[in-house]
């Protein structure tokens, strides 16, 4: 068996080192992994079919795969999809916003409530020591007591999202 010359090899091994990388094969897509930044249009209802949130016709949610910024389940059902893919997601209320947490129903005095919010339904954001903000629903006001909801007010629903990929980067 015959080997090409060292000085051959050198040259071959320098033209393999400085030739661009290949371009990516035409019609090749783009897929959602950790670290892209994925645009989506979503539609999100609850089991009566009422729609509880859609961003169609608006602008789209622009988020980072793998950071956490979507619900963590929805996030793993969306990798792997490509632009211009929809896709149906049904999730839990333990993989969405959780269930009901009955210790986040609270009585509080009426006077940590503002005067014009000591109604049911209405809706306020708490601070936590943290900083953290967090959604309040008043649920009933009884004499110098208000029942307050702590709960995300998703909590204890299944969430079905219509998603459509916009754009991957």
């Amino acid at each position: 068996m015959k080997y090409p010359a060292p000085g051959a090899l050198v040259a071959l091994a320098l033209t393999l080192l400085a030739a661009p990388a290949p371009a990516a094969a035409e019609g090749e897509k783009k897929l959602i992994a950790d670290g892209s930044k994925v645009s989506i249009e979503y539609t999100l209802k609850l089991d009566d079919g009422s729609t509880a949130d859609s961003n169609v016709g608006g602008d789209p949610l622009v988020y980072e795969q793998g950071k956490g910024q979507i619900l963590p389940a929805l996030e793993k059902e969306l990798a792997g999809l490509s632009v211009d893919d929809t896709k149906k997601v049904n999730l839990s209320a333990k993989d969405g916003y959780g269930e009901v947490d009955p210790a986040a129903i609270q009585r509080v005095p009426a006077s940590a409530i503002p005067e014009e919010a000591r109604k049911a339904g209405a809706q306020l954001v708490a601070q936590d020591p943290a900083g953290q903000q967090r959604p309040v629903r008043v649920q009933a006001v009884e004499g110098d007591q208000v029942v307050v909801d702590m709960n995300h007010p998703l909590a204890g629903k299944a969430l079905h999202f219509d998603v459509k990929i916009l754009a991957i980067q």
